[in-house]
């Protein structure tokens, strides 16, 4: 019986762009930027190939560099200049964050989201308040319910900055509920909330803590970020943050968590977001550095994975790389 169905008719060059089901976009990504308060120049980040933290006052032309290839959205991490034990330097008027937004904001066009978290400004390295005896008793690490209103203060104080998206990363139960209430109360209802819904305690995280110097200093996080086997447990937390007022619900790392992602987009009627993270970045770039991967053709397949998956937007270290081949028409 002679073949009728032959998929491979629609593979021809001219007819395959046609078809083609899933499309990576300039304005899908999102580039992280770190603004580091102790540096005086440029810092290129040893396991993050390429990545840098920028002093403050490189922070605009960092954002313009990367707007150039045609992302036009940034995500601020910032290293404080001091820590202590509750990481006030995350809410200060006069923080890194604080400083960079004003700034890219007064002389860009970019959108600037900002991640909020304390780990980065905590002497101890955890996403916030410690309970007490937590250095003792491994059981114990962050006191859930203090930590929300010092969430809370550090994202209105990134609104007032200038901040057009709150990107709270702590998994705090109730975040983003307490933040919508901080920003509202503030005069900030037209500032969005990009939820960390399923953040998980991954392995892939090694090169981002070199660059935002956020290691826990004792223990690990996996009392409060999502255990790797849970799927399930995912649609619980992404329910609970749009039942409080998240307007974009993040998948954090991606490619390992493919299932999430498309779960996700299938389950909530929110836009879904996806972070590419440092390991899954520099692990591409070993592999190219080897001469074993085409680093381009790799990172473009990565994130053309995650879109297919579900994701509206990717946040990835790969943006500039990949912008100029996928600029909006």
């Amino acid at each position: 019986m002679e073949q009728t169905d032959r998929p491979r008719r629609l593979r021809r060059d001219g007819i395959r762009p046609l078809v083609s089901e899933t499309e990576l976009h300039a304005t899908d990504l999102v580039a992280p930027v770190f603004v580091d308060a102790t540096a005086e120049e440029r810092v290129p980040i040893e396991s993050m190939p390429g990545q840098e933290r920028v002093p403050v006052d490189a922070a605009v032309d960092r954002v313009e560099e990367i707007m150039a290839t045609g992302v036009e959205a940034v995500i601020l991490f910032g290293i404080p200049a001091s820590k202590d034990h509750e990481g006030s330097r995350a809410w200060a008027e006069d923080g890194v964050v604080q400083r960079a937004t004003r700034e890219i904001t007064a002389a860009t066009d970019a959108t600037v989201i900002t991640d909020v978290c304390l780990c980065e400004y905590t002497e101890h390295g955890h996403c916030g308040v410690l309970e007490a005896d937590a250095r003792e008793n491994p059981t114990l690490t962050v006191d859930n319910d203090a930590t929300l209103d010092l969430l809370a203060r550090t994202a209105v104080s990134h609104a007032a900055a200038g901040a057009e998206m709150i990107a709270p990363s702590s998994m705090t139960d109730g975040m983003v509920g307490a933040i919508r209430s901080g920003l509202d109360d503030a005069g900030f209802e037209d500032v969005g909330i990009m939820s960390y819904a399923a953040k998980y305690e991954s392995a892939f995280y090694g090169p981002f803590r070199d660059a935002a110097d956020g290691a826990p200093a004792f223990g690990d996080r996996r009392h409060y970020q999502m255990d790797p086997a849970n799927g399930q447990e995912a649609l619980r937390e992404a329910r609970l943050d749009v039942e409080q007022g998240a307007d974009v619900l993040m998948v954090k790392p991606g490619l390992p968590y493919l299932d999430v992602v498309s779960a996700v987009r299938r389950e909530f009627d929110r836009p879904v977001a996806a972070y590419n993270v440092s390991g899954e970045y520099a692990m591409i770039h070993a592999a190219a550095e080897q001469g074993w991967l085409d680093l381009e053709a790799t990172a473009r397949e990565s994130l053309l994975s995650l879109k297919r998956a579900g994701a509206d937007l990717i946040v990835t270290y790969f943006a500039e790389d990949v912008a100029p081949d996928c600029r909006d028409a």
